[in-house]
């Protein structure tokens, strides 16, 4: 296993900081169901997304209300999803400015930024879905020389069923395809990428491919003989186009493998003493959370540790966590914690922004002080 750096503070990819102290408001911080907690949060450009268990869908953005301060997310709309079901999950389309937000087994759409509910009938009895990593990667629609916006392509995902996995394609509409059957059942988790579906049930990794309508199992979800005092979850992470990291726990740590589509090991192996809570890609690092609260950041190329971010003390400031470089990574990984509130002595997890994000920032801020000018009258 790779060890740590004697002093990972050196040259440090990542820093850590706060963006909004409270995500929860005070008056809707109780609900008929109970304590309302953050679920989910996605992030885009100057706006953040937040799901919550009270079927809230929250809208931030980085405002300036005050030339002499600095800038902050601020609350600028909200929806509810139907039911008021809690929000599992959150994707971002940015070249459909589109959002697919599951809730209560339900797939919504909604138009970004504004969260207008798109006019698109809810996809219903779905587990889980993926997105084609491909497309994700798409930038906003890009304008003709006219000004017009160019047209965009179509985006195509996948959602998995009880007993199947439909194929959709959305673009001013969504289209089913055609479904595939699946004999196991009980697939939990799914990510794609072209072709290539890895999906995973409570036992094993396996790969689809989309095109030939094959699946072979990869690698089991705990190679442990004996039973083991957590819940193993499975974790899949898309790495390039034919690429994925998947975990699996050993009895006595956590292995992370890079295999291709048709299961072919690549790269080095990571590895972390304990299974992580979560695992998150901002290339060339791997960041992972592990159940004591600390965070490892590895390299994708060496496998190497290259930082470790200590859990958070009896109180958290606003300040970053690690001294700030220039040009510091932007499309970095950000963290939610539960309940929304200012304490972040428990983090809940690590969330990926696929097209970046902005984060409020101090580093030019003297060269923004208002100056004298004197006027020459002519």
């Amino acid at each position: 296993m790779t060890s740590a750096p004697q002093n990972p503070v050196d040259v440090p990819p990542f820093q850590l900081q706060r963006l909004i102290p409270d995500v929860i408001e005070p008056y809707t911080f109780e609900s008929l169901a109970g304590k309302v907690q953050l679920r989910c949060a996605q992030a885009l450009g100057s706006e953040i997304y937040a799901g919550c268990s009270n079927g809230e869908l929250l809208r931030f953005a980085l405002q300036a209300d005050d030339p002499n301060k600095l800038e902050s997310y601020t609350l600028l709309s909200r929806q509810v999803v139907p039911g008021e079901k809690p929000i599992d999950e959150i994707v971002l389309v940015p070249s459909l400015s589109r959002a697919l937000v599951l809730s209560d087994h339900q797939i919504h759409f909604y138009t970004i930024p504004s969260l207008d509910p798109y006019p698109i009938k809810p996809i219903r009895n779905a587990v889980t879905f993926a997105v084609d990593d491909i497309h994700l990667k798409r930038s906003f629609p890009t304008l003709s020389a006219q000004g017009l916006p160019m047209p965009s392509e179509p985006v195509d995902f996948c959602v998995v069923k009880r007993n199947g996995i439909a194929m959709f394609t959305m673009k001013d509409r969504v289209v089913y395809t055609k479904e595939i059957p699946m004999q196991q059942g009980g697939i939990t988790l799914a990510k794609r990428t072209g072709r290539t579906l890895c999906i995973a049930d409570k036992t094993h990794y396996s790969m689809l491919d989309l095109e030939a309508l094959s699946v072979f199992q990869v690698l089991p979800v705990s190679q442990a003989f004996e039973p083991t005092p957590f819940v193993v979850k499975p974790s899949i992470t898309v790495i390039s186009q034919n690429e994925f990291l998947i975990l699996s726990w050993t009895g006595a740590s956590t292995l992370g493998l890079f295999i291709t589509g048709d299961g072919d090991p690549v790269r080095g192996t990571l590895e972390w003493p304990s299974h992580p809570e979560a695992i998150c890609l901002d290339y060339p690092y791997i960041t992972s959370l592990l159940p004591n609260n600390t965070i490892e950041i590895h390299s994708v190329d060496t496998q190497a540790i290259v930082q470790v971010v200590g859990a958070p003390g009896p109180s958290s400031s606003s300040l970053p966590s690690s001294p700030n470089k220039p040009d510091s990574h932007r499309r970095s990984s950000s963290i939610s914690s539960k309940g929304g509130g200012v304490d972040l002595l428990k983090r809940l997890t690590l969330i990926s922004s696929v097209s970046g994000y902005l984060v409020p920032s101090t580093q030019r801020s003297d060269k923004m002080r208002t100056m004298p000018v004197k006027l020459l009258r002519t």
